[in-house]
């Protein structure tokens, strides 16, 4: 049993391990760092405003981290845990705003174990994941900013709103979710309405240079989202499948929630009153959004892909035991802590049995050695660096990332070859077969992909 006086080192002692063995097992069983951080790297490479496929946080993220640590793969993993760890940290800031009782705090937080979006998803830093501290962070500062009034926690309100919306256009959902429970109370929250317009046009303001970036791209991310969800399909029977597959996924995902609550409560009581302030709040940030998701997949017929759902769910423990909190035996929580002990050694467990067993996946890509043979290969012909790497983010995005000269990475140089300078070697990455037609430099091949080299000699 954990004595009250220590639930908050508990905590602590949660979110250390949590932040250790997340970091610790990727770094000892990946040879290369997943798709999604690559992908990133190539974007934090060549900066911009925004990107064909997301908007430019995760980018900046993984950037200023390369600035510091350089290409060592454990530092990405720590940024994914850190990322992860604040936004548990923020939960238990939230839900001791709602409970006033620690234990409650503690289980909640503890619940999210069950959710593989916060445990085995994690290591892979992408967008889904740099949404994580925003998310938490914009409903923990809006709850704070309709309890105190304070400019100050109105302002955050609005930075970390603007900082989620450009970690990836989901939250949006988020953030209709706190708008349909300010109108749901607003008789009530009318005194503050000017404050929260006010922090909407400050989110707006932030997001000006995104916005400028993605009309003269031609709109180019909300194409490619649309081009994922199958919105450029247009198959009547999408708008009754794709929403069943999205309810039936959810329940797969919440599977071992619903485990730990059945060992957490006496009985199946629920206990919601729609009349109290906080709990209308938890149903709005957890379950507005998902409904708000399931009507775009019915009227749309779009394909909610399963990571999408990443930070809808960080609230979900908080929601559980406001919902469930007269049914807790609070002095006979022994099989919760298994329960939650079990998952927390079998996530990990199963990543890194999964890791070492199957050696196909694209973590086990040698990047580091075809970049050193890359290397090799333009020293012993050129004598400029190589700055620039031309090619599909995960092929041409492992050559910027590994390579110590760490070359700028473009899909392609379409009205971009006025902006390569003549001392600037370049190195193109595709398909062999065509690369060695057409390449007017050095050409070599690395199966599968080929290597044209273009530098001074």
């Amino acid at each position: 049993m954990i004595v009250k006086k220590n639930i908050y080192n508990v905590f602590l002692i949660f979110l250390f391990f949590h932040l250790t063995i997340w970091t610790a097992i990727p770094t000892f069983s990946n040879v290369n760092l997943p798709l999604d951080t690559i992908e990133a790297l190539a974007w934090g490479s060549n900066l911009d405003w925004g990107f064909n496929k997301h908007p430019p946080l995760s980018a900046f993220a993984v950037e200023l981290i390369y600035s510091i640590f350089g290409a060592q793969d454990w530092a990405y993993y720590f940024l994914s845990q850190i990322f992860v760890i604040v936004s548990f940290l923020y939960v238990w800031k939230f839900s001791e705003e709602i409970f006033e009782n620690k234990i409650y705090s503690l289980i909640s937080l503890f619940i999210l174990e069950g959710i593989y979006f916060y445990n085995f998803t994690t290591p892979e830093f992408n967008v889904n994941v740099c949404q994580l501290p925003f998310f938490a962070l914009t409903v923990y500062y809006f709850w704070k900013s309709i309890n105190t009034n304070k400019n100050f926690h109105w302002l955050l309100f609005a930075v970390f709103s603007a900082l989620g919306f450009l970690s990836k256009y989901l939250f949006i959902y988020l953030l209709l979710a706190i708008s349909i429970y300010f109108l749901l109370n607003f008789k009530s929250n009318r005194k503050f309405f000017f404050k929260y317009l006010v922090s909407i046009f400050i989110s707006l303001c932030i997001l000006v240079p995104h916005f400028n970036w993605l009309i003269k791209n031609d709109l180019v991310t909300i194409i490619y989202g649309f081009d994922r969800s199958g919105l450029t399909e247009v198959d009547l029977i999408n708008h009754f499948y794709n929403p069943a597959i999205f309810i039936l996924k959810q329940f797969g995902i919440l599977l071992p929630v619903f485990i730990m609550v059945f060992y957490l409560i006496k009985k199946l009581k629920f206990n919601i009153k729609l009349k109290n302030k906080k709990t209308l709040f938890l149903i709005c940030i957890n379950i507005i959004p998902l409904i708000l998701i399931l009507l775009t997949a019915v009227i749309t017929g779009a394909k909610i892909r399963t990571m999408w759902m990443t930070p809808f769910y960080l609230f979900f423990g908080v929601l559980l035991i406001d919902i469930f909190k007269k049914q807790i035996l609070i002095n006979s929580l022994k099989k919760f802590y298994i329960i939650f002990l079990f998952f927390s050694i079998l996530s990990p467990a199963l990543y890194l049995g999964l890791s070492l067993s199957n050696e196909t996946k694209r973590t086990d890509y040698p990047g580091k050695e075809i970049a050193r043979l890359v290397q090799n290969k333009w020293n012993n012909n050129f004598k400029n660096e190589i700055k620039i790497v031309v090619g599909d983010e995960w092929s041409a995005g492992n050559l910027s990332y590994h390579l110590k000269s760490r070359p700028i990475w473009m899909n392609n140089l379409k009205n971009k070859t006025s902006d390569v300078k003549v001392d600037q070697g370049v190195i193109y990455v595709g398909n062999p077969k065509i690369l060695k037609k057409v390449c007017p430099g050095v050409f070599g091949s690395i199966k599968p992909v080929g290597y044209c080299m273009i530098g001074t000699q």
